[in-house]
């Protein structure tokens, strides 16, 4: 197998998303708590998500994974 095949099949696994619990504050702020991370179906037409919480109350934001310039994992 080539490095250029493991590195395609490496990447495959790791999630292109990040998910967030997001609430507001009284100071017209949010607070952004990440719960998951979300991958795309091989068709491009649904994600698959991993939360490893639920919230109750706020909502979740989806954000692309940025790992380009002071981006984070």
């Amino acid at each position: 197998m080539s490095t250029k095949t493991n590195t395609k099949a490496r990447n495959a696994k790791m999630p292109t998303h990040a998910l967030y619990h997001v609430t507001d504050t009284k100071e017209d702020k949010s607070n952004w708590i990440r719960i998951g991370a979300a991958w795309p179906h091989k068709d491009g037409k649904g994600m698959s998500l991993q939360l490893d919480l639920l919230p109750r109350d706020g909502r979740i934001a989806m954000r692309v994974i940025d790992l380009g310039e002071g981006g984070q994992k």
